[in-house]
């Protein structure tokens, strides 16, 4: 399998973006809509540029947690974050907001895998003991997510 450096995904809702963006700024939603993501401890409510968080994840019996530190705080259209673990860099997550007519979004969820030049091999080796699943297998089970994900935002909005 060839192993693919970054994915998206997207989804339309029938929602606005400042709406969008607002709930998806409050990383704590992450442990409710992310199927590997199940909790977040955030020292704010909604997070800006700078902000450091905490994810904590699921994969069967494996758990595993993450520190996260957002890049990107561009409301209403656009926020990022990137994921390391004990210091080494593993990934860059973001949500893009595009106006889709009057009244509805188009949300893409971005990956970059960050695992490369000093420290890959061991941040590599730390992602396979952690989530059980191969570097090469990583964007394939990340875009699975990112579907479940990106549906559960459209539900929640939708509400």
């Amino acid at each position: 399998m060839k192993r693919l450096w970054q994915i998206e995904e997207s989804i339309l809702v029938n929602a606005g973006r400042k709406e969008l963006y607002t709930a998806i700024s409050r990383v704590k939603n992450m442990g409710r809509w992310s199927p590997e993501c199940f909790a977040v401890w955030c020292g704010t409510a909604a997070a800006g540029r700078g902000t450091r968080f905490v994810g904590f994840n699921r994969k069967g019996p494996l758990v595993w947690f993450t520190t996260c530190r957002v890049v990107v705080a561009d409301e209403p259209a656009e926020f990022a974050f990137r994921v390391t673990t004990f210091g080494l860099p593993v990934a860059l997550w973001g949500y893009r907001l595009e106006r889709a007519g009057e009244s509805a979004t188009r949300v893409t969820e971005y990956w970059r895998d960050l695992r490369t030049g000093p420290g890959s091999r061991v941040a590599e080796l730390l992602g396979r003991v952690f989530t059980g699943t191969p570097p090469a297998e990583r964007a394939e089970a990340n875009r699975s997510g990112m579907r479940a994900t990106l549906r559960r935002i459209k539900d929640d909005a939708e509400r």
